[in-house]
């Protein structure tokens, strides 16, 4: 399928299914990659699935992309924008319909891959959006309460489900980041799934087949 020219640049596999709306899975990359590093993943997903990977909206020399700013200060250290981040975080949401209205598919079926950066990304539109999302799965990233929507935690979140992973010796994020993630998601009602894998900053063989039995049980 030829991608339409939308908001966000990105890759498109087309669902197996042949009438209907199919579900659709969006996935969002790590600082500093494309649109076509995930993107791998496709050919191993469930094929009723449409997947879309799209494209950071912030380009990195020399060819990679990012969803926000990450600062290096002599002074501050390592810091985030997070107000870039909020301005991605609905760009998202906003692609999300527009992709949903111009391929047809059914807006009442998503779910979203995350990796990193773009698992922080995934985090953030879920929380903050939760009547747009029914899955999200978390590689690698943890939840910044700072670049959710005000009042998300009152929004209704029951319909959504999460599975998060992360490398046991991560050294860009470190687990006991991302080991939060189910204590802040229980406590919203949310159904979810937390899992740790011997390796670093990365998915491993196992943590695929993992998660991609976890999404064909709920798609």
């Amino acid at each position: 399928m030829t991608t339409a020219p939308l908001s966000l640049e990105h890759l498109i596999r087309p669902s197996s299914l042949e009438e209907g709306k199919p579900p659709v899975l969006f996935m969002f990359h790590g600082y500093g990659s494309n649109e076509e590093d995930l993107f791998s993943f496709a050919p191993e997903l469930p094929k009723t699935l449409c997947v879309i990977s799209v494209r950071a909206p912030y380009p990195l020399e020399p060819f990679g992309y990012a969803w926000y700013a990450i600062n290096f200060d002599a002074e501050q250290g390592k810091w985030s924008d997070d107000e870039q981040a909020k301005v991605s975080r609905d760009k998202i949401a906003a692609f999300i319909d527009e992709a949903c209205t111009t391929y047809n598919l059914d807006s009442k079926n998503i779910s979203l891959l995350g990796f990193s950066q773009g698992t922080i990304l995934s985090y953030a539109v879920a929380l903050s959006y939760p009547e747009k999302i029914n899955n999200v799965i978390a590689l690698s990233g943890y939840i910044n309460k700072n670049i959710l929507v005000d009042g998300y935690a009152e929004k209704n979140h029951k319909n959504l489900q999460i599975y998060a992973s992360h490398g046991q010796v991560d050294q860009v994020i470190p687990p006991e980041w991302a080991q939060k993630a189910p204590d802040i998601l229980t406590k919203l009602g949310i159904a979810n799934t937390y899992e740790e894998f011997p390796v670093g900053h990365g998915v491993s063989p196992q943590n695929f087949r993992s998660f991609n039995q976890w999404l064909i049980e709920r798609i």
